[in-house]
């Protein structure tokens, strides 16, 4: 798949023997299948003799981190013409586990190493069972629900207009997952087709990784592009980019309805490209789940009017979600939109972890200024917001700060999550365990309601009826 997409996007620039001349090769970690040497193996099947191979680690901003990376390099002349790569094959694998097989694909690692984690999780989130991907996005769409006083069943409503606006865009989009129109009732309506995930996400609400989907890029300087004579017409610029972290862990995030980070970096992305958001005509707000494209168009300041399509994808729910490699395909399809309207803007977002890492890029049909962005500024902005300590265990009252239900597989709720605020200005974790109290947490809003923590089992704190 990686040898596939690179040979189509080298035909892609007009001049396929491009590749020959590739000085860097970047690679997006493949969670598919561990390869032995994977930057190796990719160069030897293009026949590249590139100096400089890099093999990433993991998140939803990987892709552009690459990008950028490479970009910034340019401007410092070490490099010239960088191809960046990125696959899986998870639908695949997810056939051959149902059938109690294992692919015997080519150049196995002699021992797979554990997946590249920047950080070990929390202990209080290990006690409480904070392990599935869609919790933590709720907690940050509760917490915004909550912020902007809308209530619950208006919000859920404004979630399914979000995503149903998407499966417009996928229906349209050859390459993604599902080319189905899904009207936002049906979207936010739990059934044995569409069952609750987490409250208040359906099955038909969340980023799907079940994919096979491949993608790549070529990044050359303006001048190499010149020799190697790629059309103009094939150019589309990177004009801006930044990255910036939130916490890693959830409660010490000092806001679940907002990203200062998302801020930070959208505006420093945007104003090194010398415009603000309403210059952009294209946008791609990672969507693994509604919380991150609600907070995402919040950092760039639009209206929930705004008539601008937020993806051009599909989103990773419906267009698909393929682990760290995303970006790579919204990257791709912005430069296709970019060419069919010269001159514009646009815009890419990507998150990774648990709403931590955070990135965007801005890209046009043509060149400007290009000075690197102060990302070490747009994060000391970010830290100097603060956050609230975390303590593990606690005994006595407490205010619920953002919440969520998480439903089994038959549809039922299996437990509450809670993150509360504490008198002393710490926060904690804790479980719902009451079905009264759960059913009403899926009714009516719970943020800001006084509560009484009493230890469980385990170190887990539990909501008192």
């Amino acid at each position: 798949m990686w040898e596939h997409v690179c040979r189509a996007a080298a035909a892609d620039t007009g001049r396929p023997g491009v590749l020959e001349h590739v000085d860097s090769v970047r690679i997006v970690y493949c969670q598919s299948w561990q390869y032995d040497d994977p930057t190796a193996r990719l160069a030897d099947e293009l026949g590249i003799e590139a100096r400089h191979r890099h093999y990433s680690g993991i998140g939803g901003t990987t892709p552009h981190l690459l990008v950028q990376d490479a970009a910034a390099a340019m401007l410092r002349g070490e490099l010239d013409l960088a191809l960046v790569a990125g696959a899986e094959a998870l639908d695949t694998m997810r056939l051959f586990a149902k059938d109690g097989r294992t692919p015997a694909w080519s150049h196995a690692h002699p021992q797979a190493p554990p997946m590249p984690f920047e950080a070990p999780p929390h202990p209080a989130e290990i006690a409480h069972e904070l392990s599935s991907a869609s919790l933590p996005f709720s907690l940050f769409d509760i917490g915004r629900r909550a912020a902007r006083g809308v209530s619950p069943q208006d919000y859920r409503r404004s979630l399914g207009h979000l995503l149903s606006a998407m499966t417009e865009v996928a229906a349209t989009n050859p390459h993604a997952k599902f080319s189905f129109r899904r009207s936002a009732d049906e979207i936010v309506t739990p059934t044995a087709e569409n069952r609750w995930i987490n409250y208040p996400y359906t099955k038909w609400m969340v980023s799907v990784m079940d994919v096979d989907m491949a993608g790549a890029l070529l990044l050359a300087t303006h001048n190499k592009a010149d020799e190697l004579g790629i059309p103009a017409e094939r150019r589309v610029y990177l004009r801006g980019w930044c990255y910036a972290q939130d916490p890693v862990y959830l409660a010490e995030h000092p806001s679940f309805g907002a990203s200062v980070a998302m801020r930070e970096a959208s505006s420093e992305a945007l104003g090194m490209a010398g415009i603000g958001a309403d210059d952009v005509a294209h946008l791609d707000l990672y969507s693994c789940f509604s919380a991150a494209v609600n907070l995402g168009r919040d950092a760039l300041q639009l209206a929930d009017d705004d008539p601008r399509p937020l993806t051009v994808t599909g989103g990773l729910p419906y267009f698909g979600g393929p682990a760290s490699n995303y970006m790579t395909h919204s990257i791709a399809s912005i430069a296709d939109v970019l060419r069919r309207d010269p001159g514009s803007y646009g815009i890419v977002s990507g998150v990774g972890m648990f709403m931590t890492k955070h990135v965007y890029g801005v890209y046009s049909t043509e060149p400007g200024p290009m000075t690197p962005p102060d990302d070490t500024a747009a994060q000391v902005r970010v830290d100097s917001v603060g956050r609230p300590e975390i303590v593990d265990t606690y005994d006595g009252p407490a205010v619920i700060a953002t919440y969520s239900v998480v439903h089994g597989r038959d549809g039922t709720p299996d437990g509450g999550f809670v993150i509360c605020d504490l008198p002393s200005g710490a926060r904690c974790y804790a479980r719902i365990v009451d079905a009264d109290l759960m059913a009403e947490a899926e009714e009516v809003e719970l943020v800001g309601r006084a509560v009484q923590l009493v230890p469980g089992d385990a170190n887990v704190n539990v909501v008192k009826p």
